[in-house]
């Protein structure tokens, strides 16, 4: 029956970045709640823009590259958008995924991760815990929504024993309080017993041509990439905990 699931698909990679170890076949999914201002997808907004696609189409994608993907040390991850918008789907996949052998990781802001149900987590080797801010104010203005359920969801990884990584993307101007930052950090401390690392992600320009070919307005258009001094000082908020961080 779960073979028969469908989701709307916007597309599919096979890339080796910030979306867990190794070479990873990533599939993002189409719809996400957030709007977040730094947003270099807007293109995977909508839920109706992707291809609908049943587990087994997407199964047999992966699969194509399998034996590639296991040698370089690297699996599956399900991205977005916010994946868990259709979380029937990523359930009844990365349960497939995983009878392929396969490492599973999911990307999420946790803005939904009440959805995320047990087998779903059962199958996720990894959660990628995309935190935008440590203060509310901030999250909201930043993402349009509240913070909490993304603190409740990265609890209840934290309770059940499922490895994370937490993704922070620095922003001169809107993410980069010290405050703010020493935040996410306190909240990864909570974590660490399940972190393996903090991926400090920093902001880029390069979605802004998607935003003009949408008809949309660019909301950060004065916004400059972080400096390598800005990207140390917000890595030593991390590593003074004793935290493991990427730049």
């Amino acid at each position: 029956m779960s073979a028969t699931v469908r989701a709307s698909v916007h597309s599919w990679d096979v890339v080796t970045a910030a979306d867990g170890p190794g070479t990873r076949f990533v599939t993002f999914l189409a719809g996400c709640p957030l709007r977040c201002l730094y947003c270099h997808n807007p293109d995977t907004w909508a839920g109706r823009t992707g291809r609908h696609m049943t587990v087994d189409e997407l199964i047999a994608k992966m699969l194509t590259f399998q034996a590639f993907i296991r040698a370089a040390g690297g699996g599956v991850t399900v991205s977005g958008g916010e994946p868990l918008l259709q979380s029937h789907f990523v359930e009844a996949y990365l349960h497939r995924c995983k009878q392929e052998g396969m490492h599973t990781a999911l990307d999420t802001s946790g803005l939904l991760g009440a959805r995320a149900t047990g087998p779903l987590l059962d199958d996720t080797d990894l959660v990628l815990l995309d935190v935008k801010s440590s203060d509310p104010e901030t999250y909201r203005k930043v993402t349009g929504v509240a913070l909490d359920p993304t603190i409740a969801f990265g609890d209840r990884l934290a309770a059940r024993g499922t490895r994370m990584r937490i993704r922070f993307v620095l922003v001169p101007g809107l993410t980069d309080d010290p405050g703010n930052i020493a935040g996410v950090a306190d909240l990864a401390v909570r974590w660490s017993d399940v972190v393996e690392q903090v991926d400090i992600l920093r902001y880029h320009r390069l979605g802004v041509g998607k935003y003009r070919e949408l008809g949309l307005r660019y909301l950060l258009p004065d916004a400059a990439p972080p400096t390598g001094e800005q990207l140390a000082a917000a890595a030593r908020h991390f590593t003074d905990r004793g935290l493991r961080v990427t730049t």
